[in-house]
């Protein structure tokens, strides 16, 4: 369907609006990037529009899915706003679809990782655009791994091993066996108090034994095996247990030789401790069988930019966000990034550029396995709020690691979790 110009009303869902030719100001919530990361780009896109004027509101962490959709139910939101791919289901009642003059289904398809479709998709239409990927990544002590004379582990058993290889607690022999303090962590697995990103870990672990995620019943065997997997670093070797420090912190002292988590956690531990000698690694897989048409599944875990379904600016709007995503945008967005003196930039959404960053020994392995990625709503630090799914989610498998729910318990809590949000405990299409 073409944009017939000049003509003052809407065709279609292009236009809920009538298009304005004054100028127009479009405000723009964001979470991570600092104005002076992107401001730049900004002032590009304004040199190209020079009636619009876009002013950019970083905001803070805690709350913020609370405080966005309390201003857009009120009808006083921001124009443009970042919120994390599995917020769909939450705020879809005002989230403006794509327009198909900025991009069709099939471009969204082919531009950008598989896990778009599933995460930003409702029928047959887009909600979101991201200007990033992300996921979770192996990161290893160096030091640790070398000093037990092992390899970087591929499959999950083989994690195991290392980790218990690893460990030292204070005891007699120096063995983890359920007595003494531990010292050093063979891996940060365990519980849910001080293992930061439990809930992607337990959801790629989900996804790899073949159980759906949104209902473990279905295959509960599978479930409860990967339950007591992951639980068992702390019930059956004890090598990893509620009196430690959490995960990140951890890892950062030298005191854990693997641990989970996404790109940005580099920062972290690099702030924490500048001298750690970590590398990056793709997550270990279970065995899997081609000739049944089984792959290697690792995780997605990303922000992306939606706009105001009632912002009297929203093809404006869209405008902006498109031109954000475009490939010479994202180069200059993570060149940026790195000018203020990081490490790197947001890992590209887009596959064509793949090949520039597949290289980097920090975001290189979460690029690779984004082809592979799945997502599900058991997501860590959104801060989506105690109300918000991801959270509801954590407290329902938490109680099942716990063991205060069992698989079919389980089963049943998330399904009133998600049927609040018109979300079926079928999987998604990838």
């Amino acid at each position: 369907m073409a944009i017939i110009g000049g003509v003052g009303f809407a065709v279609s869902r292009f236009f809920k609006f009538p298009i304005r030719t004054g100028p127009v100001t479009l405000t723009y919530w964001g979470l991570w990037e600092p104005e002076e990361v992107i401001r730049p780009l900004l002032d590009e896109f304004q040199t190209v529009h020079p009636n619009v004027k876009v002013e950019y509101q970083m905001q803070s962490p805690p709350e913020y899915r609370e405080r966005l959709q309390s201003a857009l139910s009120q009808g006083r939101g921001p124009d443009i706003f970042r919120i994390h791919n599995t917020w769909i289901p939450m705020l879809r009642s005002s989230l403006s679809p794509v327009p198909e003059n900025i991009y069709t289904a099939s471009d969204m398809e082919t531009l950008f990782y598989p896990a778009v479709k599933s995460d930003l998709r409702v029928g047959s239409d887009y909600y979101a655009i991201p200007l990033e990927i992300d996921g979770l990544g192996l990161f290893v002590n160096n030091d640790l791994l070398q000093q037990a004379g092992l390899s970087v582990p591929q499959n999950w058993d083989d994690l195991r091993a290392a980790a218990l290889a690893m460990s030292r607690c204070d005891s007699e022999d120096g063995k983890c066996t359920g007595e003494g303090r531990i010292l050093i962590s063979g891996a940060a697995l365990g519980n849910t108090e001080n293992v930061d990103h439990w809930q992607d870990i337990l959801s790629v672990l989900m996804y790899q034994n073949n159980v759906n995620p949104g209902n473990p019943a279905a295959n509960a065997s599978a479930a409860t095996d990967v339950l007591d997997y992951f639980k068992g670093f702390s019930s059956l070797y004890h090598i990893w247990d509620s009196s430690l420090p959490n995960s990140t912190t951890q890892f950062a002292s030298g005191k854990a030789g693997f641990y989970f988590g996404p790109s940005w956690r580099v920062f972290d531990i690099k702030t924490l401790n500048p001298n750690l000698n970590f590398s990056v690694y793709p997550i270990p897989q279970l065995p899997v069988d081609p000739s049944r048409g089984e792959q290697p599944v690792t995780w997605a875990a990303y922000w992306v930019e939606s706009v105001n379904a009632k912002s009297p600016n929203t093809q404006m709007a869209w405008e902006l966000v498109k031109f954000l995503s475009s490939s010479d945008s994202l180069n200059k967005f993570y060149d940026q990034a790195v000018s203020s003196g990081r490490d790197f930039g947001e890992p590209f959404s887009r596959m064509e550029l793949s090949g520039q960053a597949v290289s980097d020994p920090f975001i290189g392995p979460f690029i690779s396995q984004a082809p592979l990625a799945k997502s599900w709503y058991l997501a860590s630090f959104t801060h989506d709020g105690q109300s918000g799914i991801n959270s509801r989610l954590s407290e329902a498998f938490s109680k099942a690691l716990l063991g205060e729910l069992d698989v079919n318990s389980l089963t049943t809590e998330i399904n009133q979790i998600l049927s609040g949000y018109g979300i079926s405990t079928a999987l998604p299409e990838q």
